[in-house]
């Protein structure tokens, strides 16, 4: 919810501001000293200019509020749209000439979204296009609200409060063929993973994308009002853990860390879109493995803000192992070896 306009900045006159303002001055003392009543209507008319102009804007100003319309998913060095919506909340009086600039930390994003005309009881929406250059959490402060209606003399701003946070995911580094290769049931190109219909009945899950449709438990699917289809055995192998090696010594070369973290992104990501039950594992912490795209945003949101660490790594669960280290291809594993690098 965006909170009232608690702060105001001035800022300074546009360049023919201050030219208006010295004419202003130079009519005043014209006036002033010739005593001419010509000179002290035009000072006055001038005055009144200016005073017109700061309540016009103000008045413009008043009564706005604005928001933010989140994108699904921002990664690092990769264009995203960020909607703004403005609500002209005043009964009667339209807003003109609003600019709407994003702030970080209290910081100008510099990137403005310009709305000509709102009409009053009526919200617009645009968007800007920005680009973050690394991964991390972001704290959004606020906005900064400023128009130069009517006259384009004193430009008058207003900062709004809004704090939100914004998870910039790492760049994604598609996986090499070589390794996707290695994966069990691999399927053929222009195919789509279907898991197989061997194996004993383990229970019942969610229908995946790939799915055969003759493993649907019809029954239990009208009974829950959603696709669940029976899941067997061999189903198990289809969990998949990516290790991150994230020791401050194998972080020490920032650039390679960053490739590493950029490749494990992309490596979950398309072990998720596969239907593979993706874990990561990361020394400090780890993310249980789970299937969807909601495990998949778990795992981004937590490489967007990992940092080199000196603790152990967690246990390793069986099934498929993918290392990545800083400074060397991922490459396969299997569980024992990975638990003996976990312990060495």
């Amino acid at each position: 919810m965006t909170a009232a306009p608690k702060l105001k900045r001035r800022q300074p006159p546009t360049r023919e501001g201050w030219w208006f303002l010295g004419a202003t001055l130079l009519v005043g003392a014209a006036a002033v000293d010739a005593g001419i009543n010509l000179y002290f209507l035009t000072f006055g008319m001038m005055v009144c200019l200016v005073a017109a102009g700061i309540g016009l804007s103000e008045l413009g100003l008043a009564g706005l509020r604005v928001r933010r319309v989140l994108p699904p998913a921002i990664h690092a060095g990769t264009p995203y749209l960020m909607g703004i919506a403005l609500e002209n909340r005043k009964r009667r009086l339209p807003s003109f000439s609003i600019e709407v600039e994003d702030l970080i930390d209290g910081r100008p994003i510099e990137k403005r979204c310009y709305f000509l005309k709102l009409p009053a009881g009526r919200v617009q929406e645009t968007a800007y296009r920005n680009t973050m250059a690394r991964r991390g959490r972001y704290r959004l402060s606020g906005f900064r609200l400023a128009t130069k209606f009517p006259f384009g003399l004193l430009p008058r701003t207003r900062a709004v409060a809004d704090a939100d946070e914004l998870y910039v995911y790492p760049a994604l580094i598609p996986a090499p063929e070589a390794l996707l290769r290695g994966l069990p049931s691999y399927p053929a190109a222009g195919r789509s993973f279907a898991p197989s219909r061997q194996g004993e009945f383990r229970g019942l899950r969610a229908y995946r994308h790939g799915d055969d449709p003759r493993d649907i438990h019809w029954r239990s699917t009208a009974r829950r009002g959603m696709p669940l289809v029976r899941e067997k055995e061999d189903e198990v192998a289809r969990e998949a853990t990516v290790i991150l090696d994230n020791a401050p010594q194998a972080a020490a070369d920032s650039a390679a860390f960053e490739r590493a973290v950029s490749e494990a992104a992309g490596l979950c990501v398309e072990l998720s879109q596969r239907g593979f039950s993706v874990g990561l594992a990361v020394r400090g912490g780890e993310v249980r493995a789970s299937v969807g795209g909601a495990q998949a945003e778990r795992i981004l949101r937590a490489l967007a803000v990992i940092a080199p660490d000196a603790g152990p790594l967690p246990p390793i669960r069986p099934g498929t192992v993918v290392r990545v280290r800083p400074g060397a291809p991922p490459a396969l594993e299997t569980a024992g070896a990975a638990a003996r690098a976990r312990t060495a």
